[in-house]
């Protein structure tokens, strides 16, 4: 097992790179990209960096020669043999050849598109333009790099004892949080913290933990790499950023009122069984599940990734008993802003009612929180988000208005067009 100490100690050479595989992603991102690849592969789409913990002030803390470099490092990545016969053989949710032998050609010879880098008020402004599958593949490599280079500069003015023990203390907490864990019966739990990562060896570390001390109870990683190079699942489904883009792409407010649940009609023809999981909270989740299509109360499952986790769950378990499904066979998925003590309440709320699931991010892979002077190491809220598609705005409401984003203008024609009324603002940490 890799000494993170030590290694972090070394950081001599001239680049250590960051982000060292194209398959160091979530798996989502992959599973989108075949998706588009298909239906939009035409569509021109620009991503850029947002921060929203603007405190965290990011060009007064990285070298911007140091974030070319690494960014300049992913831009001549490419897909090895052994990655690509992974994910051209190797099984995915039961499923084999998961991706489609014309995609898989596209991907191997695939480098991603050029990026647009700028310094504004103790900020980067990073920007990605280009063909939807082609961009749409820098958000997670994006988000990687600036996190960790964010850790870098903190921990490059520590002594190597003062790494050991930092490190010792990181792994003593994450240990004590996966005994409580431990104790959960019935638990299912897989790592969802690749884009807010203290670091690509902190996550390796972190999901190893996670096997060893929880067993079956850890149901795979959504990053790829890790996925493939300790034996264990790939686990994923879609975001918030096909119904952003779809939806910015309607020529009416009809076709704008539709376009969710056209993203879904395009995903069902391409997968079944457990990828069949809602994402509902885009434009609110109460407006999606009351115009939603029957055939949408067949899927799997639903995923919470905004609002009041508890309300959440209620409107879809009170939604498939309107529709006519038994919510006991239905699957929950939890993935937004989870710690321990989250997780044992809504286990111990649904379990029963549901089959409960849960995405742990940030708060596994990056919580360093009061580990350093001053919290320097804490984890912010760093995204990257698609912000227009065919020159027009993209927007997404969310079931929490503090993770709002698109111009006041389209802000408001979405609430009036999805019917989304007075809403409740939960703090936004990670």
């Amino acid at each position: 097992m890799v000494d993170i100490a030590t290694r972090v100690w070394n950081h001599k050479w001239k680049i250590d790179p960051i982000v060292r595989s194209l398959i160091d992603t979530d798996f989502y991102k992959l599973l989108m990209c075949q998706s588009i690849f298909r239906n939009k592969p035409d569509t021109t789409v620009v991503f850029s960096l947002i921060n929203r913990s603007t405190k965290v002030r990011l060009a007064d803390l990285i070298d911007e020669g140091e974030l070319r470099e690494q960014l300049d490092h992913v831009r001549s990545l490419s897909l090895t043999r052994g990655e690509s016969t992974w994910l051209r053989g190797n099984t995915f949710y039961g499923k084999r050849q998961m991706f489609r032998p014309d995609f898989m050609e596209w991907f191997e010879g695939m480098r991603l598109p050029p990026y647009q880098l700028e310094k504004r008020d103790g900020q980067f402004e990073l920007t990605f333009e280009g063909r939807w599958p082609e961009v749409m593949l820098w958000e997670i490599p994006a988000l990687a790099v600036l996190m960790e280079l964010r850790g870098r500069a903190v921990l490059n003015e520590m002594g190597r004892f003062e790494l050991q023990v930092l490190y010792a203390r990181a792994m003593t907490r994450l240990w004590e949080k996966i005994e409580r864990l431990r104790a959960i019966e019935g638990l299912k739990i897989a790592d969802f913290g690749t884009r807010r990562r203290h670091s690509y060896l902190w996550q390796d570390w972190a999901v190893q933990a996670m096997q060893e001390g929880l067993g079956t109870k850890f149901i795979g990683t959504s990053n790829c790499r890790i996925a493939m190079m300790r034996d264990i699942e790939a686990i994923g489904t879609n975001a918030h950023e096909l119904p952003m883009v779809y939806s910015a792409l309607a020529d009416s407010d009809e076709e704008l009122r539709q376009a969710p649940y056209q993203v879904l009609e395009d995903w069902q023809e391409e997968h079944d069984g457990n990828l069949r999981i809602i994402l509902p909270d885009t434009y609110g989740t109460e407006g999606f599940l009351k115009g939603a299509p029957d055939w949408l109360a067949g899927w799997t499952g639903i995923r919470i990734d905004s609002g009041d986790p508890v309300v959440g769950a209620e409107t879809a378990i009170r939604w498939w008993q309107e529709r006519g499904e038994d919510p006991t066979q239905k699957l929950v998925i939890f993935s937004d802003g989870l710690d321990v003590a989250k997780i044992e309440e809504l286990h111990a709320k649904f379990r029963g009612r549901v089959k409960v699931s849960f995405g742990w991010g940030t708060m596994l892979t990056n919580d360093f929180r009061g580990l350093v002077a001053e919290d320097r190491l804490a984890p912010f809220s760093l995204v990257c988000k698609a912000l227009s598609a065919n020159g027009r705005p993209t927007v997404k409401l969310s079931d929490n208005p503090a993770k709002a984003m698109g111009p006041a203008d389209e802000i408001e024609r979405y609430k009036r067009v999805f019917g989304v009324g007075a809403q409740v603002a939960e703090p936004v940490v990670v």
